[in-house]
C-alpha cells in the first residue's frame, strides 16, 4: 500500500503552551480541527503517552461521518506531540502518524506538522486544503489575547 506524507508550517501569534493545549483539549479540538464544512465529536481523549483518542468528523451538508482514532506516542509539553490515527472505514486502511513540533520564536510559535501514512485514496491536495483550513481555525482560537 502506497501512502503520502504531508508537511505543513505556520507561525502563530501565540505562545507554545496555548497551542500545545489546543491539540490536547477535547473542546478545543472540536472547534478547530475539523476543516470547513465539517463538525467534530470527540468520543475519547486521554492525553497521556499510551492514551487513546477517538473522534468523528461529520460532513454538515450530507450528514456522512468518518470515525478515526489512535494513540498518543509522545508528549513533550509545549514542544512536541506525536500520535497515530486509523480510520474506521476499511477503504482507508493503514496507520497514520502525525508529529507536531512547536518552537517559540520572537513573534509567537513556529508550528511544524508532519503527517505520514495518509492513504493514497485521499488526494494529497485535499489533505493540504483540510490542514490549511484547520490551521487557520487553530490560529483564530489561540491568537486572541483576551484578558481573563
Amino acid at each position: 500500500m502506497t501512502t503520502n506524507t504531508l508537511r505543513l508550517h505556520r507561525v502563530l501569534r501565540a505562545p507554545p503552551e496555548r497551542i500545545y493545549r489546543a491539540f490536547l483539549d477535547a473542546e478545543a479540538i472540536a472547534k478547530w480541527l475539523p476543516p470547513h464544512g465539517f463538525t467534530c465529536k470527540v468520543h475519547e481523549l486521554d492525553a497521556r503517552v499510551g492514551g487513546q483518542h477517538r473522534m468523528t468528523f461529520t460532513h454538515f451538508s450530507s450528514g456522512h461521518g468518518h470515525g478515526f482514532g489512535g494513540t498518543y506516542r509522545e508528549l513533550v509539553p509545549s514542544e512536541r506531540i506525536r500520535y497515530s490515527d486509523r480510520f474506521d472505514d476499511p477503504n482507508l486502511p493503514g496507520e497514520m502518524t502525525t508529529t507536531v513540533t512547536l518552537r517559540a520564536v520572537s513573534c509567537g510559535t513556529d508550528v511544524q506538522v508532519v503527517q505520514e501514512g495518509v492513504p493514497t485514496v485521499i488526494p494529497v491536495e485535499q489533505c493540504y486544503l483540510g490542514w490549511q483550513e484547520s490551521l487557520l481555525l487553530l490560529a483564530q482560537l489561540v491568537e486572541p489575547d483576551i484578558p481573563g
